[in-house]
């Protein structure tokens, strides 16, 4: 089962493991050479629909109302090995590493707890933002600059905002401070850093915080200058989780959260992080980039 994970992680396993047991399992429908349908699978589970089933296979929910329902798949999948039967009930059963994302799942869009929780556990990150300072690397009073600016075409409250910047800053938290630290590579727009959010002692501090995850061994920030060349036009993250298929994540119009572990997403998206690498700064030249603005504020 690999190494021990969190709730998000456990229900990704989960979800994986059920997905190719269901698609590679002995065919009930007569048209299918192997595998079945999900409509086949929860056929005659009253409290099991279609999408329920997609999204526990997704990792976004597990059987934590009804494991009998586990069981049923299992046995409608033709696993008889007692052992993964017994191990995979373990791997339904809720870790506690998520409680303290329970109280801002109310304020979260779409898509986006379930993503909090990957990225927390993620072995590596690389991710890109040509516009504003990504999450991950803000400080709290840069992200309430962010979200103020927002406000009066969101229609948000003082609440939101402040909930909004918690949860920010526990994210960052828990991704560049834990104690098995992430691989992190970020590319940064020259836009993100040019944009003024806040006065200017808010975009100095920001600054200085950016030379300061820079030189950490663990964290590279590099700056795409205007300049040009290739350049991706949205936000994205690639997540690496170690044992797990990797996901790559980008947000709507709506400000939903999606994440996609297919291979040829994950490659796409890869491939552009990798071409930008090539024309952005170097770590050192950013770094200089950045004292240079911090000194002009």
């Amino acid at each position: 089962m690999g190494a021990k994970r969190g709730a998000t992680g456990r229900r990704l396993e989960l979800g994986i493991q059920l997905r190719h047991l269901r698609e590679n399992c002995p065919p009930v429908e007569p048209e299918r050479t192997k595998g079945m349908t999900r409509k086949a699978a929860i056929k005659g589970l009253k409290d099991l629909s279609e999408p329920t089933l997609a999204r526990i296979e997704l990792g976004e929910l597990n059987f934590r109302r009804n494991v009998g329902n586990l069981r049923t798949l299992l046995k409608r999948y033709g696993v008889t090995d007692q052992q993964l039967i017994d191990e995979l009930v373990q791997l339904n059963r809720e870790a506690p590493t998520e409680e303290w994302l329970t109280q801002y799942r109310s304020f979260m869009p779409a898509g986006m707890p379930h993503y909090v929780g990957l990225e927390a556990e993620a072995a590596a990150i690389m991710a890109y933002h040509p516009t504003v300072i990504h999450g991950l690397l803000q400080t709290p009073a840069y992200a309430k600059a962010v979200y103020e600016t927002d406000r009066p075409v969101e229609d948000t409250t003082a609440e939101f905002i402040n909930r909004h910047v918690e949860l920010r800053m526990e994210r960052k938290r828990r991704v560049l401070t834990r104690e098995d630290p992430a691989r992190l590579r970020f590319i940064l727009g020259e836009a993100a850093l040019r944009i003024p959010v806040g006065d200017d002692k808010v975009m100095r501090g920001q600054y200085e915080e950016l030379i300061r995850l820079a030189e950490q061994d663990h964290i590279s920030i590099q700056i795409m200058p205007f300049r040009r060349g290739y350049r991706a036009i949205h936000d994205f993250a690639i997540l690496d989780l170690g044992e797990l298929p990797s996901r790559v994540q980008s947000d709507n119009a709506w400000g939903a959260i999606s994440t996609s572990d297919k291979p040829r997403e994950v490659g796409r998206f890869t491939r552009r992080f990798n071409a930008m690498v090539g024309l952005a700064l170097g770590v050192e030249e950013s770094i200089e980039f950045l004292t240079e603005l911090a000194g002009r504020q």
